[in-house]
C-alpha cells in the first residue's frame, strides 16, 4: 500500500530542496517513491506542477523511435517517425501516473502566493531515518496531509514544524 505525504513551504526553494533530498533518500534506500511533484503558486495565483518526468516528451521520443522503426518496414521512416512522435506525445499527455493532477492543483490553490508544496507517494519508507533526515527542514515547512500512521505522522510534524500539533 502506498502513502501520500504533502508538505507545504512558504517559498519554492525549500520545496525543491526537499524534492532533491527525497531523491537522495531514495538512492540511499530509505524510501521508495512512486511519484514526487512540487506544486508552486505564483504571485498571480497561477498553480504550476513541476513533475520529474515529462510524459508528453517521453511519449514523443518513444513514439518517434517506434514510428521510425515501423516506417523502415514500409520504406518510409520519416513519415513513420513523424506520425509515431505525434501519437506518442498525445498518449503521453493523456496518460497520468502517480498522484492525481487535479487533486494537486486544488490543494495548490490553497497555498499562499509564492508558496510551494511537495507531494510524494511512497511504497516503502523507513520512517525513523526519513524523519531524521527531514530535520534539516525544521521550522521551514508543515505537513498538510498524509496517509501515514498517527505516530509516524506526529514524528514528521515534529521534525518539520514543532509549533503545530
Amino acid at each position: 500500500m502506498s502513502d501520500l505525504i504533502v508538505v507545504a513551504f512558504d517559498d519554492e526553494a525549500s520545496a525543491f530542496d526537499m524534492r532533491a533530498e527525497l531523491a537522495r533518500m531514495q538512492k540511499d534506500y530509505l524510501l521508495e517513491m512512486e511519484d514526487v511533484v512540487v506544486v508552486t503558486r505564483s504571485g498571480d495565483d497561477k498553480v504550476q506542477l513541476h513533475q520529474v518526468a515529462n510524459l508528453t516528451a517521453l511519449g514523443a521520443v518513444s513514439g518517434g523511435f517506434w514510428g521510425a522503426f515501423v516506417g523502415l518496414l514500409f520504406l518510409n521512416p520519416f513519415l513513420g517517425a513523424v506520425l509515431g512522435a505525434g501519437a506518442g506525445a498525445v498518449s503521453g499527455n493523456l496518460y497520468d501516473i502517480g498522484i492525481d493532477d487535479e487533486f494537486m492543483r486544488d490543494l495548490g490553490a490553497s497555498l499562499k502566493p509564492g508558496g510551494a508544496a511537495v507531494f510524494f507517494l511512497t511504497r516503502k519508507i523507513t520512517a525513523d531515518k526519513v524523519i531524521d533526515r527531514m530535520a534539516q527542514f525544521h521550522a521551514k515547512g508543515h505537513v498538510l496531509q498524509t496517509s501515514l500512521s498517527e505516530d509516524v505522522e506526529a514524528g514528521l510534524r515534529a521534525a518539520l514544524d514543532p509549533s503545530r500539533p
